[in-house]
């Protein structure tokens, strides 16, 4: 006969495996997005999703979202505290600057005209992080947003250049991708679908 502490620790041990088989990782274009990435000593993040962004009919990067815990929704991601990471692998090669206004562009399509004023200072300094040249096919970025430190741009794990101090700026740039208008629809699905 079971005993009521026998039964808790099945449900216990059920529900650690019903909880594992739900973190799983995510493959885009054979691009691995691992479920839980441990981002400083202590500190995990777990996929959110990941997705494919296309241009012009053209693979240009899959990305895969990372936050504290799942959200149930784009703006509990954005709005959600602690820290988070958007890791990008390049599936062609790309001019810097090309990037660099893509991301520019959306920021406009999701932001009004004060607000862009207010995160000049903090594209500026993305678009010297990125610099000149081309961002070659393979290639890795990270960017990781510090309560208290900011957005670390990072490639292939170099950082570039110091943390953009603005703290509006990383939720600025999830709108990218999980704002009212997003480069993606399908996109904006995918980064909120880890089964």
């Amino acid at each position: 006969m079971r005993t009521k502490a026998g039964l808790r620790a099945c449900a216990w041990v059920a529900a650690l495996l019903v909880g594992g088989a739900a973190a799983r990782a995510l493959e885009v274009e054979g691009v691995e997005f691992p479920a839980k990435l441990e981002v400083a000593p202590g500190t995990s993040l777990v996929l959110s999703g990941a997705g494919l962004r296309t241009r012009y009919m053209f693979d240009v990067y899959a990305i895969g979202l990372y936050l504290p815990v799942r959200a149930a929704s784009a703006e509990a991601a954005i709005s959600a505290p602690g820290r988070k990471r958007v890791v990008i692998q390049m599936l062609r090669s790309v001019e810097a600057p090309e990037f660099v206004e893509a991301l520019h562009t959306s920021l406009r399509a999701n932001h009004d005209e004060a607000a862009m004023q207010k995160l000049q200072p903090s594209i500026a300094q993305l678009q010297a992080a990125v610099g000149p040249g081309t961002i070659e096919k393979g290639t890795r970025i990270v960017m990781d947003f510090v309560p208290g430190t900011g957005t670390q741009v990072s490639f292939d794990g170099k950082p570039r250049g110091a943390p953009i101090p603005d703290e509006a700026f990383f939720p600025a740039l999830m709108r990218n991708w999980l704002g009212a208008h997003p480069v993606s629809e399908d996109l904006k699905r995918a980064l909120l679908s880890a089964p």
